[in-house]
């Protein structure tokens, strides 16, 4: 794999393993709605039982497109970093529901994945060693009330909101919204933790920080925050555990599985940390 965005093939075996340190998170960026027809049926002989028995449940077609590619996704990008096949991967779920690998060479590794998808779009995040999470929303698509961040917000983020042009709302919205989602996944708890007990601020264009509440039992400084606009329909948000190392490097590789992958760099929208020199991340543009 070439790091400064060559294709792969189509006819090219996607099993080579990639090197993954503890100094690394990669994001993978699949866009369901473009992937081909015929792949369907390969996707589906990775799946286990309980999975291929899940995936006809789901009312719509495009609903049934996302639970396959989803699925499919996770067991070929694990199978980059371990020597497992794609259909040997066992998950299992922690007491909030959240999906976490069985495997226990692998888990042992330190290996670990969070997921996220909107219109259009799954991201799966990767990393060893740290919590990690991932949020992702549909800016053109999806449309909110301002009631949703009156009832769920914190009392600063909801009075910040209502400064904000009345155009540009939504998009503020969603900026708070992915960062929420990013940081409760992160957790591994969901919903369980209440949106209103921690909330973000934006010292200037480029930055944000944190503020988290003594009753959840947590600490600002623990957490790294990232935002991307990988186009104009979507915003993105990463939340990573800190670790002894230095700031970790994100590296983001948009794919179709088993069929091709690319990368290149993005800089980020926001972070925690942001340095103008440094503040870019190897993103996927795709092969289309």
């Amino acid at each position: 794999m070439s790091a400064s965005g060559a294709y792969y093939s189509p006819h090219e075996p996607l099993d080579r393993r990639i090197p993954l340190s503890s100094s690394e998170i990669h994001l993978w960026l699949a866009p369901y709605d473009q992937i081909p027809d015929s792949l369907a049926s390969a996707y589906r002989d990775l799946l286990d039982g309980a999975e291929r028995e899940q995936e006809p449940r789901f009312y719509f077609a495009r609903d049934r497109r996302r639970y396959l590619v989803t699925r499919a996704l996770v067991r070929t990008v694990l199978s980059r970093y371990e020597a497992v096949s794609p259909k040997d991967w066992m998950f299992s779920t922690n007491a909030y529901g959240r999906p976490e690998i069985a495997n226990l060479p692998s888990r042992e590794s330190g290996l670990t994945f969070n997921l996220s998808h909107t219109h259009s779009l799954i991201v799966m995040g990767v990393t060893r060693g740290r919590a990690l999470g991932v949020d992702v929303e549909n800016v053109q698509e999806r449309q909110v009330t301002l009631d949703v961040a009156s009832n769920y917000f914190a009392p600063d983020e909801v009075s910040e909101l209502m400064t904000v042009p009345a155009e540009h709302q939504q998009y503020r919205f969603f900026e708070y919204w992915t960062f929420k989602e990013a940081y409760i996944k992160a957790r591994g708890m969901g919903l369980s933790l209440p949106l209103d007990k921690f909330s973000f601020h934006y010292p200037n264009d480029r930055a944000v920080e944190v503020d988290i509440h003594p009753e959840l039992a947590d600490r600002p400084e623990r957490w790294q925050f990232w935002q991307f606009q990988p186009s104009d329909e979507y915003l993105m948000a990463v939340c990573a555990e800190r670790t002894a190392e230095p700031s970790p490097r994100l590296v983001v590789r948009h794919t179709v599985p088993m069929m091709t992958e690319r990368e290149s760099s993005l800089p980020s929208r926001r972070s925690s940390e942001w340095r103008p020199t440094r503040d870019a991340i190897q993103y996927n543009r795709g092969a289309r």
